[in-house]
């Protein structure tokens, strides 16, 4: 514990003491010699890192617990199965840093239970490089983390069933492979598809907005 304490730069009495609050999991041992690792040590450091950010040992603590009973990214990501998609590995600080005051236990596990996160250790994976630095975006324009990821699990089930359509569509003229032009067409459908029907939206706004009085 005093090696892993000087490491960390921190007194013994504060290992100690996240050991005690359960921040820190317990060391490996054998016999009476206590063994930490490169995993207490980043663990540590990343404590560090959030109270610097003004977090709270009990928000840290929750946390951490809402990781551990997160989905690793085996699960998240899938082994073997084609993706577009560039996953971002993080540190719990660098996803503070994204997500400013919005990185709570509760967005955390929403986040979780959608797929978006995962968890390799001490690392955090974000499944989608787009759909993190979009979220970010919608983040720092002032849409409440909660409610993006509201609307990402309502998009999911849109997409879901655009998906299907998709697919069955062209299975019914193929050869029951994925024909290679799939992703482009689909793509190049939805986001013409959806520019026209924000067109629509943003028309019928503007047409049911009652007239400005004349100026004074």
């Amino acid at each position: 514990m005093e090696e892993l304490a000087k490491e960390a730069g921190i007194p013994v009495r504060t290992v100690r003491f996240y050991r005690e609050r359960g921040l820190i999991s317990p060391p490996r041992r054998e016999g009476r010699i206590a063994w930490y690792d490169d995993h207490h040590l980043a663990r540590l450091r990343t404590i560090a890192g959030l109270l610097e950010r003004g977090h709270t040992l009990t928000g840290i603590a929750d946390l951490a617990r809402t990781f551990e009973s997160g989905r690793d990214v085996a699960e998240v990501l899938g082994l073997g199965e084609p993706t577009e998609e560039t996953p971002v590995r993080l540190t719990p600080e660098q996803l503070a840093d994204y997500f400013e005051g919005e990185v709570t236990p509760e967005n955390l596990a929403a986040a979780l239970d959608l797929g978006y996160l995962a968890t390799d250790g001490d690392e955090i994976v974000h499944i989608s490089r787009r759909l993190l630095d979009v979220s970010a975006e919608l983040v720092r324009e002032g849409v409440p983390l909660a409610t993006v990821l509201s609307a990402g699990r309502r998009v999911r089930e849109h997409a879901d069933a655009l998906a299907e359509l998709f697919v069955s569509v062209l299975e019914a003229h193929s050869d029951g492979t994925e024909p290679p032009q799939l992703r482009p067409l689909a793509r190049a459908v939805v986001d013409a598809e959806l520019s026209m029907a924000l067109d629509r939206r943003l028309r019928r706004e503007n047409t049911d907005r009652p007239p400005r009085g004349p100026a004074s």
